[in-house]
């Protein structure tokens, strides 16, 4: 039973890289974080071991819901322990060109770069849209049992690039749990989404390795949060999250039946 729910506040101090798609020679970056991206950053040094081999079945092998791995992400749900995706608060991108390397299995036609080469100008090159330094992100962490947040990470890498960033953690006072049909803001991950809990409406985010879904309409159980005292002057915004969430829930199921 989740009883503490942690909002998470993120501020990119690199340019943040990953391929989400790949149109021609431009690599780009989308504006949510993954959840499961973002689980192995904040509880590698803890709950999520590291493992180090060269070889061997599980060897550069994502095993995100593969109760075999070592990394898998289910160990968390008997800990009580589920990160939501994050979503952008004020973000901004940069573009940057970057020389590939020449390998035989990606060749380009003749018509790309073949002439300009001889002019001292790459044959491959490619142009990565990247989140760019200052933009900021906002996630929600839940948990069964209080967390010290002194011990929490401070300072994550993500991304193609290792990118740091500062994570910053509240405790969410005003939460009530309900049930029925609500819209989520937040960005989902509709693999972690209970099946007692139905999907009306939605957006669909495509990313790897599984997409997300935004703007969402549900009906099931949920979280109500507000930043503020919920008083009758309180102006805070309201936040709903989908309860009984855990890493794999839908896969599971699925599994099974």
């Amino acid at each position: 039973m989740i009883s503490h729910i942690y909002e998470c506040r993120l501020t990119l101090h690199d340019n943040l890289f990953f391929a989400s798609r790949e149109m021609g020679i431009l690599y780009e970056t989308e504006k949510y974080l993954h959840n499961w991206a973002l689980t192995y950053a904040v509880f590698s040094e803890t709950y999520i071991p590291r493992p180090y081999r060269m070889k061997g079945p599980t060897a550069q092998r994502p095993g995100y819901l593969d109760v075999e791995h070592e990394q898998n992400l289910l160990q968390l749900n008997s800990l009580g322990l589920y990160l939501f995706p994050a979503r952008p608060l004020q973000w901004h991108y940069q573009v940057n060109t970057f020389k590939a390397a020449q390998v035989g299995y990606y060749g380009r036609s003749e018509q790309f770069g073949g002439k300009a080469a001889k002019h001292n100008y790459p044959i491959n090159f490619g142009r990565a849209k990247e989140l760019a330094v200052g933009s900021t992100f906002c996630t929600y962490l839940l948990s069964e049992q209080p967390l010290e947040l002194e011990q929490m990470p401070a300072w994550i890498r993500l991304g193609k690039w290792a990118t740091k960033i500062n994570i910053r953690y509240q405790e969410q006072a005003t939460v009530t749990q309900k049930h029925g049909k609500f819209v989520c803001t937040h960005p989902l991950n509709p693999i972690d989404m209970p099946t007692n809990t139905q999907l009306l409406l939605y957006d669909r985010v495509v990313m790897p390795p599984v997409s997300l879904i935004s703007q969402a309409q549900l009906d099931g159980g949920y979280w109500r949060i507000r930043a503020g005292d919920d008083g009758p002057n309180d102006s805070s915004p309201v936040v709903y999250l989908p309860a009984n969430v855990a890493y794999g829930a839908s896969h599971a199921a699925a599994k099974i039946g």
